[in-house]
């Protein structure tokens, strides 16, 4: 089968060859050139991907360490008043907070949704106005 589109195809393969073979010393150098260039060279986007790929894949094993090894509540230092106040007598401070939940009556934990509201609805206090 002899159908335009294979014709076309021949032709064009043809031009090809005959142009390869007819191509002027400076033309040829110049192509040979580019082609180095673009082998050798690897384009800017290629090169940034190159540096930003370890740099992310260390980003994140970093934020992976410290949420894994981070303390949950941070101790405060030796000799800070919160240390203070911990070992020593109640304050007005530490009468404020809530029970422990072993002591405490597990009927305050069943709406806590209330106590938030409670607290967050809270007037200031007469001397604050």
């Amino acid at each position: 089968m002899n159908t335009p589109d294979d014709r076309i195809a021949r032709r064009a393969r043809a031009l090809y060859r005959h142009a390869g073979r007819h191509l002027d010393p400076a033309m040829a150098a110049r192509l040979r050139a580019a082609r180095r260039d673009a082998v050798v060279t690897p384009p800017a986007a290629h090169r940034a991907a190159r540096l930003l790929l370890p740099a992310g894949a260390f980003a994140v094993i970093a934020l992976a360490a410290l949420m894994v090894w981070s303390p949950r509540h941070p101790v405060p230092a030796a000799g800070t008043p919160d240390t203070a106040a911990a070992t020593g007598p109640a304050s007005s401070e530490t009468a404020e907070l809530p029970p422990d939940a072993d002591s405490a009556d597990p009927a305050l934990y069943q709406n806590l949704d209330f106590y938030g509201w409670l607290a967050a609805n809270d007037p200031p206090p007469a001397n604050e106005r």
